[in-house]
């Protein structure tokens, strides 16, 4: 079993959190799943940015808890969410499973994106428009 120790964001591994400044949506098709103009966008080392959503400015409807769990080091325990696009509340044809994280007690070194969710760009389509 890997270490759970959390690791600290460093010159070899840097990670940085602030405002995007934009409006970001997220949708499936033509569907909106959430749109706000208060995103953060997390840089952490080499990986493309993320846009973090408050869970505010989400469509919880169409949010469904899953049972997966995963682990970062520098961030926490991550949970997640299907996008249930017909709205019966559970995994159908027309459900995203595991689309959406959130990191609902992130580490301190993050904690600005407690509250905040964040989607699998595969799966939706996060974009940025002028505010």
């Amino acid at each position: 079993m890997a270490s759970r120790e959390p690791k600290t964001p460093g010159p070899d591994h840097p990670i940085t959190i602030e405002k995007t400044g934009q409006r970001v949506l997220a949708r499936v098709g033509d569907r909106v799943v959430a749109d706000t103009a208060r995103a953060l966008t997390l840089r952490e080392a080499d990986y493309p940015p993320v846009h973090y959503i408050p869970l505010d400015d989400v469509d919880q409807t169409l949010l469904s808890p899953t049972e997966t769990q995963t682990y970062c080091p520098y961030k926490g325990d991550a949970s997640y969410y299907s996008i249930d696009l017909d709205g019966s509340g559970g995994a159908s044809s027309s459900s995203l499973t595991d689309a959406v994280w959130s990191y609902r007690e992130p580490y301190e070194a993050v904690a600005p994106i407690a509250g905040h969710v964040a989607f699998y760009t595969d799966r939706v389509t996060v974009e940025t428009t002028s505010a």
